[in-house]
């Protein structure tokens, strides 16, 4: 059976220059590389020439992997989802515009989500339409855009997923890119990739169950990253809190109620570590996990032998994509 690939970034050279002033753009310095947007600058990533703009190389680079089909989403440096909805949808579009084109021409191997400008909750779902019609899967967003994931100004983004039966991918992106900055401890050592994604993630998960998102939307499937951060970890304390604190709602003080919406979200096993594969499996269960490297990332995981694990991963993301074809040898 095929491993399907949920994790995986892509950079596109039609998308330079989409969002205006915000660039994005990819110069050449002395040091190296130096990929801008805003502000925020990356240097020393060499996406030019990798796996990351050229399709080819990812291919290859893929059969090496053991990975048959891979779905394709935006870089998470660039979801610009604090800048304005005109800049933002331009750049969507023509972000969308230039994946589908990539994957329609590799159709057996990349599948692709959408960038979608969730500054406006009616251009998102319009985006989402469009991406559908160029082939696009589903909606790939950031985990903080200026609106609290259980705001009632989202239910019509959540519902419009649920009429469309399209799942939402949820990852996060460094602090202060495009909207207000981080804790400054994060900008040390990498700690905003390595603990603040984590952070943003565990927030996600716990903003999901405690503010009701998935009992107003109890048909909403919605995939976090990296196994949803430290939720996992956190899982008993959390569910203490949903059963003890004044502030949480009668739907999850009974006793399993919040494990059990825990174990209704969707989780990539992008963990690095067996432990923490071990544990996300023991408090969430294998039927909503699906296999997820970060390819070509600075943190791609290595391939593993998953033996049943990796078929079940694999008819998972077939179950979550829509895409039962996938689950076949």
């Amino acid at each position: 059976m095929r491993a399907v690939d949920i994790h995986a970034h892509v950079v596109l050279e039609e998308t330079f220059g989409a969002a205006g002033a915000h660039g994005p753009t990819l110069t050449e310095e002395a040091g190296g590389p130096v990929f801008r947007v805003g502000n925020y600058c990356l240097r020393g990533v060499r996406y030019r020439g990798s796996p990351f703009m050229e399709p080819e190389k990812r291919l290859v680079a893929m059969d090496a992997a053991r990975i048959g089909v891979q779905v394709l989403s935006p870089n998470p440096l660039t979801y610009l989802h604090h800048i304005g909805s005109r800049d933002a949808i331009a750049f969507c579009r023509r972000h969308n515009d230039a994946l589908a084109r990539l994957v329609s021409a590799h159709a057996t191997r990349l599948l692709a989500f959408a960038a979608l400008p969730m500054q406006d909750v009616s251009a998102a779902l319009d985006e989402l339409d469009r991406a559908r019609e160029l082939g696009l899967l589903a909606g790939y967003i950031g985990t903080e855009f200026g609106t609290l994931l259980d705001s009632p100004a989202l239910d019509p983004f959540y519902a419009g997923c649920v009429q469309r039966d399209v799942p939402l991918f949820l990852h996060p992106a460094p602090a202060g890119i495009d909207g207000p900055p981080g804790d400054p401890r994060l900008t040390r050592f990498d700690l905003d990739l390595v603990i603040g994604f984590a952070a943003e993630e565990t927030l996600t998960v716990a903003t999901l169950i405690y503010g009701g998102v998935l009992d107003r939307h109890p048909e909403l499937d919605v995939c976090v990253s990296h196994g949803g951060g430290a939720a996992p970890y956190l899982a008993g304390r959390m569910a203490a809190a949903a059963r003890k604190r004044a502030w949480a709602p009668a739907t999850i003080r009974s006793d399993g109620a919040f494990e059990e919406r825990l174990a209704r979200l969707w989780y990539d096993v992008h963990v690095h570590d067996e432990r923490a594969l071990g544990l996300l499996r023991s408090v969430v269960g294998d039927q909503r996990l699906v296999y997820g490297t970060n390819f070509a990332g600075w943190d791609q995981a290595e391939p593993q032998p998953l033996g049943a694990l990796g078929e079940t991963l694999t008819r998972n993301a077939a179950r979550l994509l829509r895409r039962p074809a996938l689950a076949q040898p």
